[in-house]
């Protein structure tokens, strides 16, 4: 188990340094409740997103965004509404996406940002 929490803090870091790159702004990480957790919040221009992080180190089970099911989905929707609740100031437009993180052995990871996916 250990190993697949470092592997998911890894991909979690590169997701974060992806999505700063591309110009948005971390909000919040690792926001968690009793119901669960959000990964990375973001600020994209003027909308907030919700992002799912996903890291697998192969194949063999799908890509890693395959792993976001529409269970997954319905608690990272309830969960945001709970963040969302929390927050002083006016509300923005929202979206949920999915970072996709492949570390296979021996090449650089391959990262793929899923917009609006859910």
């Amino acid at each position: 188990m250990g190993n697949n929490v470092a592997l998911g803090a890894q991909g979690e870091d590169l997701a974060a340094e992806f999505l700063t790159a591309a110009g948005m702004t971390i909000v919040d990480r690792n926001w968690r409740t009793r119901y669960g957790e959000i990964d990375l919040i973001v600020r994209s221009n003027d909308v907030l997103v919700f992002v799912e992080v996903k890291t697998r180190t192969g194949r063999r089970m799908g890509v890693p965004a395959e792993a976001v099911t529409l269970t997954k989905q319905r608690r990272i929707r309830r969960l945001a509404a709970v963040w969302l609740a929390e927050q002083s100031g006016p509300w923005t437009p929202v979206r949920f996406d999915v970072v996709s993180v492949l570390i296979e052995s021996g090449t650089e990871p391959v990262i793929e940002h899923l917009e609006a996916v859910f």
